[in-house]
């Protein structure tokens, strides 16, 4: 399985960087080309039109020098603020800009639209653009040699007491047709992409079609939104995306993506969500790093088109396995960070403030499935997380799609259910206290909080119900968590099972006709040899 960190290792070090202005009013020495005609209707009718073609892979110019722009190298390259596109208005954010590198190899054609002229002019690579160390690699690059990604600064508009825009930058799209954004809690975390095709697809490698054009929209003066066009081209796949991104308490990106397949599709991902995940409270081997937990998200929240919420906690799974979760219209589902409780982690790269991304559909998906991807890690420099929604019928070449959503970067996500949720699950060793551990019995404790949990009369408990692919349940009991907070409960539950099959396991809480919490789905991966 094809690394995805690679493709974002440039963007874990956001360096300073800016670039020049629109064409209004450009900064001095600034380098744009000559006018050509835009439109996005246009733009998705070349991607229509270049579906019918042979792909032509974008060149990777002077690799051998950018192959010495490592991850060291590259962070000492640094964009001046001087240069920022809009950094004068009109609108309050500028724009900055990524250098090509080792790992952002492939230039991105950056432009910048004529307000209501229906017109284009390309932003020209300069390294003037660019604070470098004077032995930089950089230096030998040839001119017009382009842009590796591009970033929205914070408002240049804040109060000298909010972050300055210089420094502090709030959405970034590097690398294929990655991009991600901070939440509430300024923070970046996990990554969306444009399209995602056949990931974990036995004997066929996984392709990553990249973003090849960028078009920025001059931002109207007073708004919280910018506008962004993208062409996205592949082997498999080419594209029109447009980002209507808007920058309030949390970032909320408004997406109209176009596709067009050049050929067969086995998992064609729509929305896709990439994360990282590698042991948490629920399951971690016995002193594999010194910090409590390591993940950028810890579940998979979905909302299904019938109103049921399901959590379904992560795995760092033995294999890579790929769950799909059927629905038709589903009204959303994304991965969640919930655990926001500093102790829990005890880095300084601050887990607990990694933002949640939720995806809403907009309009008419069809039917399909939600499907999670789960990829076996060592470490926390890998993304091994998926997320995406994949629609039933084939994608066949030839096919097109035209899909509108709507992605949340907060810190929960946005339409929290009234119900329960799940906020812990934890295993251990089945059996009772003081007498000797059965083999092959595993015990679950799952908590819930919040909700009708709260106002259930006193000596009231609630029931839980369970259910399994395989296996027997024992020892099931509720219990209020003995921590003084209102609503906060746990179930309990002893797995007896035989064998290493994934078992597949479902919770929810009730009184009497009531359901009290959202519905807990759990993959549990029993040991091979259980002691």
């Amino acid at each position: 399985m094809t690394d995805r960190r690679t493709f974002l290792a440039a963007m874990s070090a956001l360096a300073v960087a800016a670039l020049g202005h629109a064409p209004a009013a450009a900064a001095a020495g600034l380098k744009l080309g000559r006018r050509s005609p835009f439109s996005f209707e246009r733009l998705r009718e070349e991607a229509r039109r270049a579906a019918q073609r042979p792909f032509q892979p974008v060149p990777v110019p002077s690799w051998p020098i950018l192959e010495r722009l490592d991850y060291a190298a590259h962070g000492q390259i640094r964009f001046k603020p001087d240069y920022a596109l809009f950094a004068d208005g009109p609108g309050q954010f500028p724009v900055t800009f990524f250098h090509l590198g080792r790992f952002s190899p492939s230039p991105v054609r950056m432009y910048v639209l004529d307000a209501g002229r229906g017109q284009a002019r390309e932003i020209v690579y300069d390294e003037g653009y660019f604070d470098m160390p004077s032995d930089s690699p950089a230096h030998a690059l040839p001119p017009g040699i382009g842009f590796a990604g591009f970033r929205f600064q914070e408002s240049r508009l804040a109060q000298p007491s909010a972050r300055d825009w210089r420094t502090n930058d709030w959405v970034a799209f590097l690398s294929a047709s990655y991009f991600r954004a901070i939440g509430e809690l300024y923070q970046y975390g996990l990554s969306a992409r444009g399209i995602a095709i056949d990931i974990a697809v036995p004997d066929r490698p996984e392709e990553f079609p990249a973003f090849t054009h960028i078009y920025f929209e001059p931002p109207r003066d007073g708004s919280d939104t910018v506008t962004v066009y993208a062409r996205l081209d592949g082997p498999s796949i080419t594209g029109a995306f447009r980002f209507d991104m808007t920058r309030g308490k949390a970032v909320l990106m408004d997406i109209d993506a176009s596709l067009f397949l050049r050929r067969d599709v086995a998992r064609l991902g729509i929305a896709p969500l990439t994360s990282m995940y590698w042991f948490s409270e629920a399951q971690k081997p016995t002193a594999v790093d010194w910090r409590p937990e390591v993940h950028d998200s810890d579940g998979l929240a979905m909302w299904t088109r019938g109103g049921e919420y399901i959590w379904r906690p992560l795995n760092n799974p033995p294999r890579i396995i790929a769950s799909a979760f059927s629905d038709e219209n589903p009204r959303g589902f994304g991965l969640l960070q919930r655990d926001r409780n500093f102790d829990h982690y005890l880095d300084g790269v601050f887990y607990d403030r990694r933002p949640s991304l939720w995806v809403e559909p907009l309009g008419d998906w069809g039917p399909g499935t939600v499907q999670l991807v789960e990829i076996p890690t060592d470490d926390e420099i890998h993304d091994n997380i998926v997320a995406m929604w994949v629609p039933a019928a084939p994608a066949a070449k030839g096919s097109s799609y035209r899909l509108k959503y709507r992605l949340h970067w907060t810190d929960q996500e946005p339409f929290a259910p009234s119900m329960a949720r799940c906020v812990a699950t934890r295993l251990g060793n089945g059996g009772q206290p003081g007498q000797p551990r059965p083999p092959g019995v595993r015990k679950f404790m799952v908590e819930f909080l919040g909700g009708p949990l709260a106002q259930l009369p006193y000596g009231v408990k609630p029931e839980p119900v369970l259910w399994a692919s395989r296996g027997g349940f024992s020892y099931v009991y509720m219990e209020a968590v003995p921590d003084d907070v209102p609503g906060h409960w746990r179930a309990q539950f002893d797995l007896t099972v035989q064998g290493a099959d994934p078992v597949e396991l479902r919770l929810y809480l009730k009184s009497g006709d009531q359901t009290l919490s959202e519905t807990w789905l759990y993959q549990y991966h029993p040991p091979a040899n259980p002691a």
